[in-house]
């Protein structure tokens, strides 16, 4: 099986950014420590500020890989295209978000994207990419 993880606008800064909110790992060792648990699966990841590069990303592995797991940060909350994109996707596609978002600000609690998701994932921490990585290769 092969899952693509496409992080979002400023999860590049994830160990470094409100550690209080977000903790103070960063994803890249993370992600070297879910690829060594998860051996059986080809696990790929990727990163992006641009929006345009997050969606041809979406489109790409949409098509080639057998499941998406994406975090879109705040485009989560805003951004019609990257909804219109995963929901182009031909893989299933699972959201994660690493802060419970239901317990923030009312403005980060509309998730635009979700709603074009197989399933939403929030205030797990960064856990929560296990959890969808483990739903996808078991369904």
């Amino acid at each position: 099986m092969k899952i693509g993880i496409i992080n979002g606008v400023n999860l590049n800064l994830l160990g470094l950014r409100e550690p209080h909110i977000y903790g103070t790992q960063v994803f890249d060792d993370f992600f070297t420590r879910l690829s060594a648990e998860f051996a059986d699966t080809e696990l790929h990841y990727a990163q992006h500020n641009e929006e345009s590069k997050y969606i041809e990303q979406i489109q790409q592995w949409g098509r080639e890989l057998d499941g998406l797991i994406v975090n879109p940060g705040a485009w989560s909350h805003q951004s019609l295209a990257i909804a219109d994109a995963l929901k182009s996707s031909a893989a299933p596609v699972i959201e994660v978000h690493i802060s419970a978002v239901h317990q923030r600000e009312v403005y980060r609690q509309t998730l635009i994207t979700g709603a074009a998701c197989k399933g939403v994932i929030s205030g797990l921490g960064l856990q929560g990419y296990r959890v969808a990585i483990w739903h996808l290769i078991h369904t």
